[in-house]
């Protein structure tokens, strides 16, 4: 039954890439455009429709559980992988940039964590 889990994500991410891709040849753009969040707001419905029938097993969900905690990280790994690339290809000020902006997020992800959290203040 984990299966039917593993299935049904795949389904959505090929239905997000193929509105993904389809949207970005509308507007020009070669590429994938929101494909991923597109995968992630149907398995939401989906799911939610599968509880709603009563056709949602523990093991299918379970399924989906695991695949969705893998996917998000996997892809934002693949994205940054090819924004480092273009990056890279664009020239040094694009990288200088981006080094910037980590390290200033390095120093900016304390400071929010104490105003989110005010007992450690």
């Amino acid at each position: 039954m984990t299966i039917y889990g593993v299935a049904l994500l795949a389904f959505c991410f090929l239905i997000g890439k193929v509105v993904g891709s389809s949207l970005g040849v509308a507007i020009g753009i070669n590429g994938d455009v929101g494909g991923v969040g597109f995968a992630m707001i149907l398995l939401i419905f989906a799911n939610q429709y599968l509880k709603k029938k009563g056709w949602l097993k523990p093991e299918t969900k379970g399924g989906i559980l695991f695949w969705s905690s893998m996917y998000l990280p996997i892809i934002v790994a693949m994205a940054a992988t090819l924004n480092v690339k273009a990056a890279a290809s664009g020239g040094m000020l694009a990288v200088l940039a981006g080094a910037l902006v980590t390290i200033g997020a390095f120093f900016i992800v304390p400071i929010i964590s104490k105003i989110g959290n005010p007992s450690k203040q």
